[in-house]
């Protein structure tokens, strides 16, 4: 029989993994790919849709397209999970696993954070980066706050980059002079891998006149009388709020007894849950690295090769090195680029690339290596 492996979540991890086993044993193995969407979108897009540079539709790549050996996605909403048995209950059926891979990401509970959403805007979701691009226009003066209401969050340069590129929306619609700009960060500096990433960043922030809160968490907002209370019980006015919202496990993933202190545990070598035969990667776990594309990229690459060494009886693959690389825009069309190590020394490490047009380029390729890798879709 073919040996069955079931793949949770078709994001950056579960579009990785599915990849490498097809290409590697497609004709040989059983892959099913479970994800209640029906289209991936790069979660970089959001800024891109949030400043008018994408249309939501734009920034879709559908499902349909995959098209691999031995791959079936299966666009259903997964109702309940037995690590203990590697199976998968969905709204429409049921799957046993030989290997079963859990990559559903991280959530978002806005109810976490009295007032957002009825007095701010998150931009972390297709739906509410679409929502706020709409509110962008209506703001021409006043106090815009972008705010992270607890950590860990996706994409840690993301907070940075909405405040850097609100300044040049601002800018190019003349109202600049009209509006202040904080970010409130729960970090001492906005990327803590790299000194020098962060260094740019403070100095871009000050060239700017964006005022930087670090090691502060916004806690509430109260929107009868406009203020953001942050973790300190001190109290920002603010016209506009930019929020990043509290991240959690899917329901389903927390229905399980997967998680520990709100994550699923895992081996940081070979990213195995307690359970054999079931691995998880990406935003789901607790491994150790910021939660980030390329680095569930990594950690799905590590499972397949281990996947992949079981079947052919062959030795593990080397740990996961928790390595990936974050681009992170600086405005005016320029990009910089941070390499991330969290495991290969005795404490993480980023390598930082000064912001460039060519690194803007580069993101582009970035993201078009993916839509033909993943999909088949050519520039």
């Amino acid at each position: 029989m073919k040996r069955r492996i079931v793949v949770l979540g078709a994001g950056f991890g579960g579009l990785e993994l599915s990849t490498i086993l097809s290409q590697a044993q497609g004709g040989a193995l059983d892959i099913t790919l479970i994800d209640r969407s029906d289209a991936f979108v790069f979660g970089f897009s959001k800024l891109d849709i949030l400043f008018g540079r994408a249309t939501p539709a734009a920034a879709r790549v559908a499902y349909r397209n995959i098209a691999k050996p031995g791959v079936v996605l299966r666009q259903e909403t997964i109702t309940a999970i037995d690590a203990a048995a590697r199976r998968v209950t969905t709204d429409r059926g049921t799957y046993e696993a030989d290997v079963l891979v859990i990559a559903l990401g991280a959530d978002y509970d806005l109810a976490a954070t009295p007032g957002l959403s009825e007095g701010g805007h998150e931009f972390y979701s297709l739906a509410g980066a679409a929502r706020l691009r709409e509110v962008l226009p209506t703001f021409s003066s006043g106090h815009a706050i972008v705010g992270v209401t607890a950590a860990p969050f996706k994409c840690p340069p993301a907070p940075s980059e909405a405040a850097l590129l609100l300044h040049d929306h601002l800018t190019t619609r003349g109202v600049r002079d009209a509006c202040a700009i904080s970010l409130v960060l729960p970090f001492g500096v906005p990327i803590p891998p790299s000194p020098a990433a962060s260094a740019a960043l403070i100095a871009a922030f000050a060239e700017r006149g964006i005022t930087f809160i670090p090691n502060r968490r916004v806690r509430a907002l109260d929107p009868a009388r406009r203020v953001a209370i942050l973790d300190d019980t001190s109290e920002m006015p603010y016209d506009l709020f930019l929020g990043i919202p509290t991240h959690r496990v899917p329901d389903v993933v927390a229905a399980s007894g997967l998680a520990e202190n709100g994550w699923i545990p895992v081996n940081a070598r070979n990213l195995q849950t307690r359970f054999p035969g079931v691995y998880a990667i990406g935003d789901v776990t607790s491994v150790g690295t910021a939660k980030a594309g390329t680095l569930a990229e990594g950690a799905a690459r590590v499972v397949a090769a281990a996947v992949l060494a079981e079947i052919a009886g062959g030795e593990p693959p080397p740990a996961y090195a928790g390595a990936g690389t974050c681009y992170v825009e600086f405005g005016e069309g320029r990009v910089g680029r941070v390499d991330v190590d969290f495991f290969s020394g005795p404490a993480p490490t980023g390598r930082f690339i000064e912001p460039s047009v060519a690194l803007a380029g580069e993101k582009q390729r970035f993201g078009s290596s993916r839509r033909a890798r993943w999909f088949g879709v050519r520039p």
